[in-house]
């Protein structure tokens, strides 16, 4: 039982966590296209400015029990994915800096510097974790010793890549929504031209997603055994058509949360699909980490629970309070502030 609520708890932690950096991956992504001036690029940044650190507790949360309820497949995982990681801990690396360096030196070059950086700390860490979750979908070759038999192109599959781009979508029309929430004047206006086509995109990459994941991954097997199961893709669905719905009305925030509800549904769709897999080996399924064999002792994951109940509520209370006191648009008074990007 112990195994089965971690393991739900793992899914819903990285649900999450797409869910809340997926729009500021999304939004960094977007930026060259949306942003034709200096104003307008510090619009994006002091949109996203007082959340995205916030946002990435829920990448180290996601990280940290990994490590701490499944040991054996955060091994495992970090040998198998490690130059996928790597790069994309380094594009975080680089994303974090250009919020604090860009500002540091009066110069147009320095600025374009760190507003490229800022582009491919996102844009990359979105691609590499879809790509990722993808393979995972369908399985790594590793053996049952955890030794990979591949490297970075085994990875760049045509499924893979299907995945990467699906991410990668789905938080760009993510980002702009929160830049038509946060925005106003002609950047504004662009963000929520764009949406429209952006969101037609979305759809049709969604649905390749949801067919070649029936042909390269065994994720239908759970739901054709419980259909009551079908709930969960269904709810990813009608969230996505009510976003194209609120985008009509220009009805931003609760297109916000609807594409939200998309995201953490569609990664559920993914964990529930898994079940009880947890880190699927293609080789051989004898070779595959579960949520049992790979996990913690009862001990331990009965104090994880324990901890979690007390200090993610007070995370998430957190973050509400920080979402609310900055729900506004960012004016000209606040891009005058000392604190502003």
């Amino acid at each position: 039982m112990l195994e089965t609520i971690w393991f739900l708890l793992w899914g819903l932690l990285w649900g999450i966590y797409f869910m809340l950096g997926g729009f500021d991956l999304g939004l960094g992504t977007a930026m060259p296209f949306m942003a034709k001036d200096e104003k307008e690029v510090r619009t994006v940044y002091n949109a996203m400015g007082p959340f995205w650190n916030g946002n990435e507790v829920w990448l180290i949360t996601a990280g940290g029990v990994t490590f701490a309820a499944f040991p054996t497949t955060y091994a495992v995982m970090f040998s198998t994915l490690y130059t996928p990681l790597l790069m994309l801990l380094f594009g975080l690396i680089i994303r974090a800096v250009s919020f604090e360096f860009r500002s540091q030196v009066d110069s147009p070059g320095w600025r374009k510097l760190w507003d490229t950086c800022l582009f491919i700390g996102s844009f990359v860490p979105a691609l590499l974790l879809g790509v990722a979750f993808a393979n995972i979908f369908q399985g790594i070759p590793f053996d049952d010793k955890g030794a990979f038999h591949g490297n970075l192109l085994t990875l760049l599959n045509p499924y893979g890549i299907v995945g990467g781009v699906f991410f990668v979508v789905a938080f760009v029309v993510h980002g702009l929504l929160w830049l038509a929430i946060r925005s106003e004047g002609a950047i504004h206006d662009r963000a929520a031209s764009c949406l429209s086509t952006a969101w037609v995109v979305l759809l049709a990459v969604a649905v390749i997603f949801l067919i070649h994941t029936w042909f390269a991954t065994r994720l239908y097997a759970n739901y054709l055994s419980n259909p009551i199961l079908f709930v969960v893709p269904l709810i990813a669905v009608a969230a996505l058509l009510v976003v194209r719905a609120f985008i009509a009305k220009q009805a931003w925030w609760n297109a916000w949360f609807a594409s939200s509800l998309f995201i953490l549904s569609a990664t559920l769709f993914g964990v529930i699909g898994l079940f009880p897999n947890l880190y699927p080996s293609s080789l051989n399924p004898n070779y595959s980490l579960t949520a049992f064999n790979s996990s913690s002792s009862p001990l331990t994951l009965t104090v994880m629970l324990v901890v979690a109940l007390i200090f993610v509520p007070i995370v998430i209370a957190y973050q509400t309070w920080a979402y609310t006191l900055f729900r506004g648009k960012v004016t000209d008074e606040d891009l005058t502030s000392e604190e502003a990007y």
